[in-house]
């Protein structure tokens, strides 16, 4: 599976489709639920968050979390983290960083707690995204992360894939089955257990999926990931396939709005 630049590049105008057609549809439910669980357990000290993309998570902590929380985001993608910072309200207690999920640049035992919401899919090397976070984690600490189920599990991702394969012929670009491959639970905590994490908790969560407008969702999916740049190199046309999206969807779960389910699995666990 190809996890290199194309498939991880959220630049130009990714992260604005990405926030406006996926956002509210697709990543603000489990945001809300990662949210709570979170506020629900870390009442004081540091709190990381990992890959925090255009801030759906970020915003909710700011606004749930005690007052003596300190928080601080970081993303690999400068363009990601630009339009978080642009969405989030300032906030004396939260700090913007960039930084590789791989190889974070924190001290040993730097944080209380850690927040990842749908990003450990994207990193290659997923042994030492694990190593990482537990090695800035200090012991008793906690991390809260979600990583979606298989692709055949949600529908919309399904659709979007296979319907943009259609048109690129032999070689179809690989994105979606990025943030859709990393869902073996037995693979998880295996990857948990060798880095000393333990108190393993691992959920199923599904969410009723609804967008008022089948074709702004489809735009979402076609312009809002770096899906979108194997299209551009390609020169293809961005309505064509957009189209193309909504017509599937539609055929799915309708058109205003368009209803759906989703599944992801959302993990809690204590650093040892």
């Amino acid at each position: 599976m190809d996890t290199g630049p194309q498939n991880v590049s959220f630049a130009g105008t990714i992260p604005s489709h990405y926030e406006e057609g996926l956002g509210p549809v697709i990543f603000a439910p489990y945001a809300d639920h990662l949210a709570k669980l979170v506020a629900a357990e870390v009442k004081s000290g540091r709190l990381l968050e990992v890959a925090c993309g255009t801030g759906q998570v970020t915003r909710r902590l700011d606004a749930a979390l005690p007052r003596g929380v300190k928080i601080t985001a970081t993303d690999l993608n400068d363009g990601m983290l630009a339009h978080a910072r642009a969405k989030v309200a300032a906030s004396d207690r939260l700090e913007w960083r960039t930084a590789d999920a791989a190889a974070l640049p924190f001290g040993d035992a730097t944080f209380d707690a850690i927040a990842c919401q749908f990003g450990l899919m994207f990193v290659p090397d997923k042994a030492l995204a694990f190593r990482e976070a537990r090695r800035v984690l200090r012991a008793g600490g906690v991390f809260f992360f979600n990583v979606w189920c298989r692709i055949e599990e949600n529908p919309f991702a399904r659709i979007a894939h296979a319907t943009i394969a259609k048109f690129f012929g032999a070689q179809p670009p690989t994105f979606y089955q990025v943030p859709f491959g990393f869902h073996d639970a037995k693979v998880i905590t295996a990857h948990l257990a060798a880095n000393r994490f333990a108190d393993v908790t691992l959920e199923r969560v599904s969410f009723a999926l609804s967008a008022r407008s089948a074709h702004d969702f489809a735009r979402g999916l076609v312009e809002g990931n770096p899906i979108a740049n194997s299209i551009r190199d390609a020169g293809l046309p961005f309505a064509t396939i957009i189209d193309a999206v909504k017509t599937a969807l539609v055929a799915e779960g309708g058109d205003s709005p368009f209803q759906s389910k989703m599944n992801a699995l959302v993990c809690r666990v204590r650093a040892a």
